[in-house]
């Protein structure tokens, strides 16, 4: 393919080449229209030229433009200029997990335990539109500086919902990658969101231990593992991972679907009620200050690092030799061990570990504190966004945490005396905090519903408005979903 740097395709203005893929090269561009940038995933010139390849193109673009989550990397546009075929999607400023691991050699379990919560989120949110990624892997997990994890590339994507699919099973679009693919997939039978579980699975394993739990010299022979082998036990190989997150990673790889998690909300909660245990135990607060940014910019630094000593090699290598005295050996040694300590010095990255503290520490401002308790969302981090900032005008996250309170309780701890209180708080709001208000009263129903006090329940409901439920799908899906649930009881 030709390269497409200082070009224009249509309204977008092509900066520098990201990456190369089987399909499709990737490049940064500008849209000029609306001054943002973007990846530009452009489709190769060979397929280019097949109409079938074209069609599995656009549908990728489809496939993944039909789900919006802060947790997916976002479709804007899909377009053809002077028949170059390109998507362009959300441009993640960072690394993916792939890289980080190289980078790495492991990641730390409270950093694990985060990468897999945000990106079960996005599975579920898939798994609700009848959509299986098929190719769950390091390189299509993000890792924002921003924090944020975002699932790339749904170009394997197939909704389910309609009961068929288009006939795209060229060029291993049926396909993952071998490493952490699914028995079931493997053998090309029917998918479903378990399959995406079990490769998710296989990532975090990765994450942890280093490697995945199968490697071999051939795609065949690693396929071949994941068909008949059972995966070496975590705990066994990894003894410093917690037991309950080795547990559930095993489980995650169990060869018969049936036997891991039935769907991502199921896994989502296990991992929700882990963080909370991790938290209790000092595993997942030691760590829940090193923020996902810590991890990429000390990636970047490696890098960094890495190419500057290979600048300096290059030059050193330019330099003609010249007769050396036993005096100039000395001093060049010494020369180097201080030019190595100083450049150690400048390029080491701050220790992931620094600052670190125990427990939910208050944080500077009201957005780190809700921050942090959107990460590790447990009881007691909540309730630190109201306590650490009670002034009147943080009134809006004090609203943000006590839902987030409340799905603690209703979801994980099963405390639903605990959540009527903020539950009481949200649902007497007036009319221009709708959207809370009506978490409020749909809250209520819920709780009522599951302490059995159905008169409370059905005298909520009276006052739950048809705008409030829909303003409810749209913001707060988890609780829509229970409020379904409750309502079932009450007919």
């Amino acid at each position: 393919m030709a390269d497409l740097v200082s070009k224009k395709l249509n309204d977008f203005y092509v900066l520098r080449r990201l990456g190369r893929g089987a399909m499709a090269e990737v490049y940064l561009a500008q849209q000029l229209s609306l001054g943002r940038q973007v990846a530009l995933k452009v489709l190769s010139a060979e397929l280019a030229r097949d109409p079938n390849s074209v069609r599995r193109f656009h549908h990728e673009a489809r496939s993944a433009a039909a789900l919006v989550h802060g947790g997916i990397v976002q479709i804007y546009e899909v377009g053809e200029a002077d028949g170059v075929y390109y998507i362009a999607q959300e441009y993640v400023e960072g690394r993916n997990l792939g890289e980080v691991i190289q980078s790495r050699g492991s990641i730390e379990p409270a950093m694990a335990l985060d990468i897999l919560r945000q990106t079960a989120a996005a599975l579920s949110k898939a798994a609700s539109a009848g959509i299986v990624h098929r190719d769950i892997k390091p390189e299509n997990i993000m890792l924002a500086r921003s924090g944020e994890v975002k699932v790339a590339d749904f170009g394997l994507a197939r909704a389910l919902r309609d009961g068929a699919a288009a006939n795209l099973t060229q060029i291993g679009v049926t396909m993952g990658t071998p490493l952490y693919m699914s028995p079931e997939q493997i053998e090309g039978r029917e998918l479903d969101s378990r399959s995406d579980i079990y490769s998710l699975g296989v990532t975090a394993y990765h994450m942890l231990a280093g490697q995945p739990p199968f490697v071999g010299d051939t795609p065949l022979a690693v396929a071949v593992q994941h068909l008949n082998q059972p995966a070496p036990p975590l705990g066994q190989r990894c003894p410093h991972v917690p037991k309950r997150l080795a547990a559930t990673i095993d489980r995650m790889l169990a060869k018969k679907p049936a036997e891991r998690y039935d769907d991502p909300l199921a896994l989502l909660r296990e991992l929700h009620a882990l963080a909370e245990e991790g938290t209790q135990q000092g595993w997942a607060s030691q760590r829940s200050d090193l923020s996902l940014s810590a991890i990429i910019q000390s990636a970047d630094d490696r890098a960094a690092v890495t190419a500057r000593l290979e600048n300096v090699m290059k030059t050193c290598a330019l330099v003609q030799p010249r007769p050396w005295s036993a005096r100039r050996t000395v001093a060049a040694v010494l020369g180097c061990a201080v030019l190595g300590a100083a450049l150690a010095a400048w390029t080491r990255p701050p220790s992931l570990l620094a600052g670190a503290r125990y427990g939910p520490a208050k944080r500077d401002t009201v957005s780190a504190q809700l921050y942090h308790a959107k990460m590790v969302d447990t009881e007691t981090a909540w309730q630190a966004v109201i306590d650490n900032f009670p002034e009147e005008e943080n009134d809006y996250q004090h609203r943000l945490a006590k839902q987030g309170l409340v799905l603690c309780y209703l979801l994980r701890t099963g405390e639903y005396q605990k959540a009527i209180k903020p539950l009481r708080d949200l649902s007497n709001l007036g009319e221009t905090d709708a959207e809370f208000q009506g978490f409020g009263i749909a809250g209520l129903i819920v709780t009522y519903a599951r302490l059995n006090d159905f008169q409370r329940a059905r005298n909520e409901n009276s006052r739950l408005t048809p705008d409030m439920r829909v303003m409810l799908e749209e913001h707060s899906p988890q609780m829509f979903d229970l409020l379904r649930e409750a309502l079932k009881q009450l007919e």
